[in-house]
Protein backbone atom coordinates (compact mmCIF):
# COMPACT_ATOMS: atom_id res chain seq x y z
CA UNK A 1 0.00 0.00 0.00
CA UNK A 2 1.36 3.45 -1.25
CA UNK A 3 1.59 5.87 1.87
CA UNK A 4 0.59 9.32 0.64
CA UNK A 5 -0.69 11.87 1.78
CA UNK A 6 -2.05 13.65 -1.83
CA UNK A 7 -4.10 11.86 -4.81
CA UNK A 8 -4.97 12.84 -8.30
CA UNK A 9 -7.82 12.37 -9.82
CA UNK A 10 -7.05 9.96 -12.73
CA UNK A 11 -6.54 12.28 -16.40
CA UNK A 12 -9.79 9.98 -18.10
CA UNK A 13 -12.46 10.75 -14.99
CA UNK A 14 -15.14 12.17 -16.70
CA UNK A 15 -16.12 14.61 -13.67
CA UNK A 16 -19.28 15.87 -15.49
CA UNK A 17 -20.55 13.13 -16.10
CA UNK A 18 -19.93 11.55 -12.49
CA UNK A 19 -21.92 14.56 -11.62
CA UNK A 20 -24.88 13.90 -13.91
CA UNK A 21 -25.15 10.69 -12.78
CA UNK A 22 -24.58 11.06 -9.31
CA UNK A 23 -27.63 13.74 -9.16
CA UNK A 24 -29.79 13.03 -11.50
CA UNK A 25 -30.14 9.16 -9.48
CA UNK A 26 -30.32 11.23 -6.07
CA UNK A 27 -33.00 13.47 -7.07
CA UNK A 28 -35.25 10.50 -8.73
CA UNK A 29 -35.13 8.20 -5.36
CA UNK A 30 -34.16 10.54 -2.69
CA UNK A 31 -36.05 9.40 0.77
CA UNK A 32 -38.40 11.68 1.95
CA UNK A 33 -37.06 12.79 5.13
CA UNK A 34 -37.90 15.36 7.61
CA UNK A 35 -35.28 17.46 7.21
CA UNK A 36 -35.77 17.78 3.46
CA UNK A 37 -38.79 19.48 3.36
CA UNK A 38 -36.62 23.05 2.48
CA UNK A 39 -33.21 24.66 3.46
CA UNK A 40 -33.70 26.01 6.01
CA UNK A 41 -30.01 26.27 7.66
CA UNK A 42 -31.30 25.82 11.08
CA UNK A 43 -33.11 22.70 10.45
CA UNK A 44 -30.08 21.10 8.25
CA UNK A 45 -27.47 22.20 11.19
CA UNK A 46 -29.62 20.15 13.50
CA UNK A 47 -30.17 17.03 11.51
CA UNK A 48 -26.84 16.86 11.10
CA UNK A 49 -25.60 16.75 14.56
CA UNK A 50 -28.32 14.27 15.37
CA UNK A 51 -26.69 12.04 12.77
CA UNK A 52 -23.53 11.87 13.73
CA UNK A 53 -22.95 7.96 14.61
CA UNK A 54 -26.93 7.36 14.78
CA UNK A 55 -29.14 5.54 12.15
CA UNK A 56 -31.44 7.80 9.64
CA UNK A 57 -34.80 5.64 11.54
CA UNK A 58 -33.59 6.54 14.99
CA UNK A 59 -33.04 10.14 14.46
CA UNK A 60 -36.64 11.02 12.53
CA UNK A 61 -38.60 11.02 15.84
CA UNK A 62 -36.05 12.87 17.49
CA UNK A 63 -35.61 15.36 15.20
CA UNK A 64 -39.22 15.70 15.00
CA UNK A 65 -39.95 16.20 18.15
CA UNK A 66 -36.89 17.93 18.71
CA UNK A 67 -38.09 20.89 16.48
CA UNK A 68 -41.91 20.69 17.75
CA UNK A 69 -40.24 21.79 20.93
CA UNK A 70 -37.60 24.23 19.84
CA UNK A 71 -38.83 25.17 15.96
CA UNK A 72 -37.06 28.25 15.84
CA UNK A 73 -33.03 29.34 17.21
CA UNK A 74 -34.02 31.78 19.18
CA UNK A 75 -36.45 29.22 20.73
CA UNK A 76 -33.42 26.64 21.05
CA UNK A 77 -31.37 29.62 22.66
CA UNK A 78 -33.57 30.25 25.09
CA UNK A 79 -34.22 27.15 26.83
CA UNK A 80 -32.98 25.13 29.64
CA UNK A 81 -30.44 22.85 29.70
CA UNK A 82 -31.91 20.22 31.21
CA UNK A 83 -34.75 20.26 28.94
CA UNK A 84 -32.98 20.24 25.97
CA UNK A 85 -31.19 16.69 27.01
CA UNK A 86 -34.41 16.03 28.06
CA UNK A 87 -35.69 15.98 24.20
CA UNK A 88 -32.31 14.29 23.35
CA UNK A 89 -32.29 11.48 25.56
CA UNK A 90 -31.42 8.21 24.77
CA UNK A 91 -30.13 9.83 21.17
CA UNK A 92 -26.95 9.64 23.05
CA UNK A 93 -23.45 11.25 22.64
CA UNK A 94 -24.60 13.84 24.80
CA UNK A 95 -21.70 16.39 24.33
CA UNK A 96 -23.57 16.61 20.87
CA UNK A 97 -26.91 18.37 22.67
CA UNK A 98 -24.81 20.81 24.84
CA UNK A 99 -22.26 21.96 21.69
CA UNK A 100 -25.24 22.56 19.65
CA UNK A 101 -27.42 24.66 22.53
CA UNK A 102 -24.08 26.90 23.62
CA UNK A 103 -23.23 27.04 19.29
CA UNK A 104 -27.11 27.91 18.59
CA UNK A 105 -26.52 30.51 21.73
CA UNK A 106 -23.58 32.46 20.19
CA UNK A 107 -26.02 32.64 16.36
CA UNK A 108 -28.57 34.66 18.39
CA UNK A 109 -26.56 36.66 20.34
CA UNK A 110 -23.72 37.31 17.49
CA UNK A 111 -25.88 36.53 14.01
CA UNK A 112 -29.88 37.79 15.07
CA UNK A 113 -30.67 34.25 15.04
CA UNK A 114 -29.69 33.59 11.52
CA UNK A 115 -27.05 30.41 11.05
CA UNK A 116 -24.15 32.27 9.14
CA UNK A 117 -23.14 31.00 5.87
CA UNK A 118 -19.70 32.21 6.11
CA UNK A 119 -17.58 29.65 6.49
CA UNK A 120 -14.69 31.27 8.85
CA UNK A 121 -18.19 32.14 10.94
CA UNK A 122 -19.62 29.07 10.59
CA UNK A 123 -16.62 26.64 11.67
CA UNK A 124 -15.66 28.61 14.92
CA UNK A 125 -19.01 27.72 16.63
CA UNK A 126 -18.74 24.77 19.09
CA UNK A 127 -19.64 21.58 17.71
CA UNK A 128 -18.85 22.16 14.18
CA UNK A 129 -16.34 20.35 12.52
CA UNK A 130 -15.13 19.70 9.16
CA UNK A 131 -18.15 17.43 7.98
CA UNK A 132 -20.86 19.16 9.99
CA UNK A 133 -19.46 22.67 7.85
CA UNK A 134 -19.58 21.03 4.71
CA UNK A 135 -23.13 19.74 5.23
CA UNK A 136 -24.25 23.04 6.46
CA UNK A 137 -22.62 25.17 3.92
CA UNK A 138 -23.28 22.66 0.68
CA UNK A 139 -27.12 21.46 1.67
CA UNK A 140 -28.19 24.89 3.32
CA UNK A 141 -26.56 27.07 1.43
CA UNK A 142 -25.35 25.68 -2.11
CA UNK A 143 -21.69 26.04 -1.46
CA UNK A 144 -19.28 23.76 -2.63
CA UNK A 145 -17.57 22.49 0.07
CA UNK A 146 -16.61 18.92 0.83
CA UNK A 147 -18.89 17.11 3.59
CA UNK A 148 -16.85 13.79 3.78
CA UNK A 149 -18.54 11.23 6.58
CA UNK A 150 -17.88 7.32 6.76
CA UNK A 151 -20.13 6.80 3.87
CA UNK A 152 -18.63 8.98 1.48
CA UNK A 153 -15.04 7.95 2.11
CA UNK A 154 -16.53 4.47 1.19
CA UNK A 155 -17.71 5.38 -2.29
CA UNK A 156 -14.70 7.57 -3.38
CA UNK A 157 -12.52 5.04 -1.95
CA UNK A 158 -14.29 2.22 -4.04
CA UNK A 159 -14.91 4.97 -7.21
CA UNK A 160 -11.48 6.21 -7.34
CA UNK A 161 -9.38 3.00 -5.76
CA UNK A 162 -7.84 4.93 -3.08
CA UNK A 163 -6.18 2.19 -0.44
CA UNK A 164 -5.13 4.95 2.03
CA UNK A 165 -6.33 3.88 6.00
CA UNK A 166 -10.03 5.71 6.75
CA UNK A 167 -8.78 5.27 10.32
CA UNK A 168 -5.66 7.53 10.30
CA UNK A 169 -7.24 11.32 10.95
CA UNK A 170 -4.97 12.42 7.88
CA UNK A 171 -6.62 10.16 5.54
CA UNK A 172 -9.69 12.39 5.85
CA UNK A 173 -8.22 15.18 3.94
CA UNK A 174 -7.20 13.30 1.18
CA UNK A 175 -11.12 12.73 1.10
CA UNK A 176 -11.91 15.97 1.57
CA UNK A 177 -9.57 16.74 -1.79
CA UNK A 178 -11.07 14.32 -3.63
CA UNK A 179 -14.87 15.26 -3.28
CA UNK A 180 -13.72 18.97 -3.65
CA UNK A 181 -12.40 18.52 -6.84
CA UNK A 182 -15.23 16.17 -8.28
CA UNK A 183 -18.22 18.25 -6.46
CA UNK A 184 -20.97 19.71 -8.98
CA UNK A 185 -20.57 23.86 -8.59
CA UNK A 186 -23.92 23.97 -9.85
CA UNK A 187 -25.79 22.01 -7.30
CA UNK A 188 -23.58 20.94 -4.52
CA UNK A 189 -26.52 20.18 -1.99
CA UNK A 190 -27.57 17.34 -4.35
CA UNK A 191 -24.28 16.20 -4.61
CA UNK A 192 -22.92 15.59 -1.71
CA UNK A 193 -26.26 14.29 -0.42
CA UNK A 194 -25.76 12.25 -3.46
CA UNK A 195 -22.95 10.68 -2.04
CA UNK A 196 -24.39 10.30 1.16
CA UNK A 197 -27.12 7.88 -0.15
CA UNK A 198 -25.36 6.06 -2.66
CA UNK A 199 -23.04 5.45 0.41
CA UNK A 200 -26.35 4.92 2.69
CA UNK A 201 -28.57 2.64 0.21
CA UNK A 202 -26.52 1.10 -2.48
CA UNK A 203 -22.60 1.30 -1.48
CA UNK A 204 -22.80 -0.65 1.75
CA UNK A 205 -20.14 -1.68 3.80
CA UNK A 206 -20.65 -5.48 3.32
CA UNK A 207 -22.69 -6.52 0.09
CA UNK A 208 -22.59 -3.39 -1.86
CA UNK A 209 -25.61 -3.63 -4.61
CA UNK A 210 -23.35 -2.58 -7.63
CA UNK A 211 -25.44 -3.88 -10.40
CA UNK A 212 -28.06 -1.03 -8.88
CA UNK A 213 -25.52 1.35 -8.76
CA UNK A 214 -25.75 5.05 -10.50
CA UNK A 215 -22.31 5.24 -10.83
CA UNK A 216 -21.03 1.89 -11.79
CA UNK A 217 -19.13 3.36 -15.08
CA UNK A 218 -17.04 5.37 -13.27
CA UNK A 219 -16.31 2.99 -10.54
CA UNK A 220 -12.68 1.76 -10.59
CA UNK A 221 -12.73 -1.33 -7.64
CA UNK A 222 -15.69 -2.23 -9.57
CA UNK A 223 -14.19 -2.52 -12.80
CA UNK A 224 -11.07 -4.53 -11.01
CA UNK A 225 -13.32 -6.15 -9.02
CA UNK A 226 -12.14 -5.80 -5.56
CA UNK A 227 -15.12 -3.23 -4.11
CA UNK A 228 -15.23 -5.15 -0.82
CA UNK A 229 -11.73 -4.70 -0.14
CA UNK A 230 -12.19 -0.95 0.26
CA UNK A 231 -12.21 1.21 2.11
CA UNK A 232 -9.16 -0.10 3.89
CA UNK A 233 -9.71 0.21 8.16
CA UNK A 234 -7.41 -0.38 10.46
CA UNK A 235 -9.24 -2.14 13.82
CA UNK A 236 -9.76 -0.30 16.85
CA UNK A 237 -8.23 -0.69 20.27
CA UNK A 238 -9.74 -3.27 22.62
CA UNK A 239 -12.26 -1.43 24.62
CA UNK A 240 -11.33 -0.85 28.06
CA UNK A 241 -14.23 -2.44 30.96
CA UNK A 242 -15.18 -1.13 33.87
CA UNK A 243 -16.96 -2.69 36.83
CA UNK A 244 -19.85 -0.68 39.05
CA UNK A 245 -22.06 -0.98 41.49
CA UNK A 246 -25.45 0.78 40.20
CA UNK A 247 -26.92 1.52 43.91
CA UNK A 248 -30.33 1.50 44.03
CA UNK A 249 -30.76 3.09 47.24
CA UNK A 250 -34.70 4.22 48.83
CA UNK A 251 -35.04 5.52 52.03
CA UNK A 252 -38.12 5.46 54.64
CA UNK A 253 -40.27 6.62 51.86
CA UNK A 254 -39.40 4.26 49.38
CA UNK A 255 -38.20 7.10 47.29
CA UNK A 256 -35.19 6.50 45.29
CA UNK A 257 -31.60 8.18 45.53
CA UNK A 258 -30.56 9.97 42.40
CA UNK A 259 -27.99 12.45 41.20
CA UNK A 260 -26.88 14.67 38.70
CA UNK A 261 -23.43 13.79 36.79
CA UNK A 262 -20.61 16.31 36.71
CA UNK A 263 -20.61 19.26 33.64
CA UNK A 264 -18.11 17.66 31.81
CA UNK A 265 -16.69 14.46 30.54
CA UNK A 266 -18.51 11.38 29.63
CA UNK A 267 -22.81 12.19 30.06
CA UNK A 268 -22.10 14.94 31.75
CA UNK A 269 -25.16 16.77 33.45
CA UNK A 270 -27.47 13.75 33.05
CA UNK A 271 -28.70 11.97 35.77
CA UNK A 272 -28.65 8.54 37.45
CA UNK A 273 -28.43 6.38 40.44
CA UNK A 274 -25.43 6.11 42.07
CA UNK A 275 -22.34 3.97 40.48
CA UNK A 276 -19.74 2.64 42.54
CA UNK A 277 -16.19 1.21 41.44
CA UNK A 278 -16.17 -1.99 42.34
CA UNK A 279 -13.13 -2.27 44.66
CA UNK A 280 -12.04 -4.03 48.20
CA UNK A 281 -13.95 -1.19 49.81
CA UNK A 282 -17.16 -2.46 51.54
CA UNK A 283 -20.28 -0.36 49.84
CA UNK A 284 -21.56 0.51 53.13
CA UNK A 285 -17.95 2.02 54.07
CA UNK A 286 -17.71 4.14 50.35
CA UNK A 287 -21.20 5.42 50.85
CA UNK A 288 -20.57 6.39 54.30
CA UNK A 289 -17.27 8.80 52.90
CA UNK A 290 -19.13 9.83 49.80
CA UNK A 291 -22.59 10.63 51.09
CA UNK A 292 -22.47 11.02 54.51
CA UNK A 293 -24.69 8.22 55.51
CA UNK A 294 -25.29 5.21 56.80
CA UNK A 295 -26.68 2.31 54.22
CA UNK A 296 -28.38 -1.31 54.72
CA UNK A 297 -27.14 -3.31 51.64
CA UNK A 298 -30.25 -5.41 51.47
CA UNK A 299 -29.50 -7.83 48.05
CA UNK A 300 -27.33 -8.14 44.88
CA UNK A 301 -29.42 -8.90 41.88
CA UNK A 302 -29.53 -8.14 38.58
CA UNK A 303 -26.83 -7.03 35.67
CA UNK A 304 -26.60 -4.38 33.38
CA UNK A 305 -24.09 -3.95 30.17
CA UNK A 306 -23.45 -0.53 28.18
CA UNK A 307 -21.56 -0.08 25.53
CA UNK A 308 -19.88 3.19 24.62
CA UNK A 309 -17.69 4.47 22.06
CA UNK A 310 -14.69 4.06 23.62
CA UNK A 311 -15.71 1.80 26.92
CA UNK A 312 -17.60 -0.49 28.15
CA UNK A 313 -19.59 -0.66 31.57
CA UNK A 314 -20.60 -3.45 33.47
CA UNK A 315 -22.95 -2.56 36.07
CA UNK A 316 -24.11 -5.07 38.87
CA UNK A 317 -27.09 -3.52 40.33
CA UNK A 318 -27.10 -3.26 44.91
CA UNK A 319 -30.38 -2.71 46.50
CA UNK A 320 -29.95 -0.94 49.75
CA UNK A 321 -32.07 1.30 52.22
CA UNK A 322 -30.51 4.93 53.57
CA UNK A 323 -31.03 5.49 57.48
CA UNK A 324 -31.86 8.81 57.87
CA UNK A 325 -32.97 11.77 56.17
CA UNK A 326 -29.85 13.56 55.74
CA UNK A 327 -27.83 12.84 52.90
CA UNK A 328 -24.69 15.18 51.27
CA UNK A 329 -25.26 14.52 47.72
CA UNK A 330 -28.10 13.41 45.34
CA UNK A 331 -31.41 13.70 46.40
CA UNK A 332 -34.52 11.41 46.67
CA UNK A 333 -37.58 11.29 44.41
CA UNK A 334 -40.85 9.15 43.49
CA UNK A 335 -40.80 6.48 41.19
CA UNK A 336 -43.30 8.70 39.05
CA UNK A 337 -41.05 11.74 39.10
CA UNK A 338 -37.99 10.06 37.67
CA UNK A 339 -39.54 10.64 34.34
CA UNK A 340 -38.98 14.40 34.41
CA UNK A 341 -35.22 14.24 34.63
CA UNK A 342 -32.63 13.07 31.91
CA UNK A 343 -31.06 9.76 32.27
CA UNK A 344 -28.63 8.13 29.83
CA UNK A 345 -29.60 4.61 28.06
CA UNK A 346 -27.37 2.69 30.50
CA UNK A 347 -29.67 3.99 33.18
CA UNK A 348 -32.69 3.20 31.80
CA UNK A 349 -31.40 -0.08 31.36
CA UNK A 350 -31.02 -0.01 35.15
CA UNK A 351 -34.82 1.09 35.58
CA UNK A 352 -36.09 -1.41 33.35
CA UNK A 353 -34.76 -4.11 36.16
CA UNK A 354 -36.19 -2.48 39.05
CA UNK A 355 -39.49 -1.05 38.01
Amino acid sequence: MKDTTTFSIPVLFNVHSFQTDLISWYLSIKRDLPWRLNQDPYRVWVSEIMLQQTQVDTVIPYFNQFMNRFPTTYDLANAEEQDVLKSWEGLGYYSRARNLHAAVKEVVASYDGEVPHEKDKLKKLKGIGPYTLGAILSIAFNQPEPAVDGNVMRVMSRVFHIEEDIAKPRTKKIFEDVVREVISHDDPSSFNQGLMELGALICTPQKPKCDQCPVQEHCLAYEYGNQTDLPIKSKKKKQKQTDFYGLIIQNKHGELLIQKRPSEGLLANLWEFPLMPKSELPIEEWFKQHYGADLSVNAKRGQVRHVFSHVIWNIELVFAQVEGEEIDYGQFVTADQLKEYPFPNVQYKMMDEIL
